[in-house]
């Protein structure tokens, strides 16, 4: 899980270096925002089985994707996303 949660935030810093070069179109993102948030293992377990089952997690929850997306997005820094340490 801490390894697809890097993965995300290294996701965010690749797209705040291209942030002022005019490839996103407006809001595309919050598009990607919202699909790291519906691909997160607890909704995707509540969906499927109806119920959350954390310790079967392999990319971690909605909220988890979002905030590590969004570390390296705003940050722009590869060295704040050390979800190991």
């Amino acid at each position: 899980v801490r390894l697809e949660l890097q993965a995300d935030c290294f996701a965010g810093v690749w797209a705040n270096s291209l942030r002022d070069q005019g490839v996103f179109l407006p809001g595309e993102i919050n598009e990607a925002i919202d699909a790291a948030e519906a691909v997160g293992d607890d909704r995707i377990q509540q969906t499927i089985q109806g119920r959350v089952t954390p310790e079967n997690w392999t990319h971690g929850s909605s909220a988890q994707r979002v905030e590590w997306f969004t570390r390296g997005f705003d940050t722009g820094d590869p060295s704040q996303c050390d979800t190991f340490g």
